[in-house]
């Protein structure tokens, strides 16, 4: 049986007769409502290295589809050229993705053949995504659009990138200026000899040109910033914020800590709403993640300010106040146009303060969250923990493999499912989809990253993206050396080991 050497693989694939061969670089070209994605498209085709010979160039051709909408796409490989097909500029852009990666293997050779072929396809899901940490670890912008680039190329459209955590605060937030000084940098205790600092904020300006750098390729920035837990680094610049008031420092270690955010202190929502605000003239999108994971209650059964807060509320259980800041914040978010996403934690301890109608619950800790939030009519973005989303895991239990915690196998990635067999029809139709995450405690530079997202991020890239009936791991396997021969070809380091 014939196939396409592309990831994620097609909705539809049919073989026509014959092949084209392309020597020379090729012209694309098309309807001007396509421009700024023929542009992109154009330059990065021109990264592949074919020799130049415009007059003998062969067009592939980008023409407007009314009847393709959102993000579908179709593309038609004839020995005289590429014809692709949109409704959208969405649409044309995963079309000329799929084509980029059928010509890049011409950037070893210098040329490609192409079989005769029909292309129809359209995703799965409507979110699927990759998340970054750049809170345990600093990441630089450079390797940031690189690997929204190499995620665009596999039809991933969010980039979720985590920006706080107890180990770091990565933004700047102008009314509260010692997040810069003191939140921004940590000693590695494993290295403190050397006197190891990890820093780095990203600038206003970065993170501009981060996001209109995604926005060009279809992708969507999300930002998540942790309330009220994973809270050292802010505290340590901060401690007013903290039930104790301190002192704090940024952690130099990894796991769950004591000090949260101070629930008995209205300053906590001052402080919230500065960052709300830099976050929405920053990021565009529709979402901002606030985190919710991991709160640990024991300074708040402690605090007067919090006990006191327990009373005016008549709460008898101090994991109540969680939800009532989950709702707090998700009403500050909505003011200011903005979704609130948080980890499945939220939905806890929700039956005095309800978690609003249009939050979104990402499921992590297992399908369970999922399966729950779906039920409450909540939508969800499944990323369970043990089911293949967690890239920073070893990809194969081998003592001489990086990573950590656990072993998340390619072919763990590959089988990840975003609806639950015990949803039902109305709770699957909740499932927006789901997304890989990159957690770095143990990931010290991008070449390691690079290791630990490849190919697992093109393994779930397929689960999000292609038909279900028509995935096969077998399938996968086979196109697999292709997608190194590609990876190879844009400098990606990555795992070559078995898939399980």
């Amino acid at each position: 049986m014939e196939t396409l050497e592309l990831v994620p693989y097609p909705a539809q694939v049919i073989f026509t007769k014959g092949s084209i061969t392309i020597e020379t670089a090729p012209r694309l070209v098309g309807d001007d409502a396509f421009a700024a994605e023929i542009s992109l498209g154009a330059a990065q085709i021109a990264e592949i290295g074919f020799p130049s010979e415009p007059d003998t160039a062969i067009e592939i051709r980008c023409a407007v589809d009314r009847e393709l909408q959102n993000e579908a796409y179709r593309l038609s490989i004839t020995d005289t050229g590429l014809f692709l097909f949109a409704g959208t500029g969405i649409g044309i852009f995963h079309a000329i993705q799929t084509a980029r990666q059928l010509l890049l293997p011409a950037k070893k050779t210098g040329t490609v053949t192409l079989p005769c072929v029909n292309i129809d396809d359209e995703p799965r899901f409507s979110w699927r995504g990759c998340m970054l940490d750049t809170a345990r670890n600093y990441f630089t912008p450079a390797f940031i659009k690189k690997l929204i680039d190499l995620a665009a190329l596999h039809h991933l459209n969010v980039f979720h990138w985590h920006l706080t955590d107890d180990q770091g605060w990565r933004f700047s937030v102008p009314k509260y200026p010692a997040l810069d000084e003191k939140s921004s940098w940590r000693i590695d205790p494993r290295m403190k000899q050397n006197g190891f600092k990890i820093e780095g904020m990203y600038s206003a300006a970065e993170i501009r040109e981060i996001v209109a750098y995604a926005a060009a390729r279809h992708v969507e920035v999300v930002p998540e910033v942790d309330f009220p837990g994973h809270a050292s680094a802010l505290l340590a610049a901060y401690p007013e914020l903290g039930c104790t008031g301190g002192p704090y420092h940024v952690e130099g270690e990894f796991g769950i800590f004591e000090d949260v955010l101070c629930a008995g202190n209205d300053e906590i929502f001052d402080f919230a709403g500065a960052v709300f605000d830099e976050l929405a003239d920053l990021f565009p999108s529709r979402y901002v993640h606030i985190g919710g994971d991991e709160v640990l209650f024991n300074r708040w059964k402690d605090c007067p300010k919090c006990q006191a807060r327990m009373r005016e509320l008549s709460l008898q259980k101090e994991s109540k106040l969680q939800s009532w800041i989950t709702v707090k914040l998700s009403e500050m978010l909505r003011a200011r146009g903005k979704t609130a996403v948080g980890w499945d934690e939220v939905l806890q301890e929700t039956d005095t303060f309800k978690l609003p109608e249009d939050f979104i619950v990402m499921s992590w800790r297992g399908k369970e969250g999922g399966i729950e939030a779906t039920a409450k009519g909540h939508r969800v973005i499944m990323t369970p923990v043990s089911d293949g989303c967690y890239v920073n895991f070893k990809p194969l239990d081998n003592a001489e493999e990086p990573g950590h915690l656990s072993v998340c196998t390619v072919r763990q990635s590959y089988e990840t499912e975003p609806v639950a067999g015990e949803m039902n029809e109305d709770q699957a139709k909740l499932v927006l989809g789901g997304q890989c995450n990159l957690w770095t405690e143990v990931i010290y530079a991008s070449r390691i990253a690079e290791y630990m997202l490849f190919p697992r991020l093109s393994a779930v890239a397929e689960a999000f993206w292609s038909p279900k009936r028509s995935r096969s791991l077998a399938s996968f396997q086979e196109r697999l050396p292709a997608l190194r021969e590609r990876l190879d070809a844009l400098d990606v380091n990555q795992y070559r080991g078995p898939l399980e």
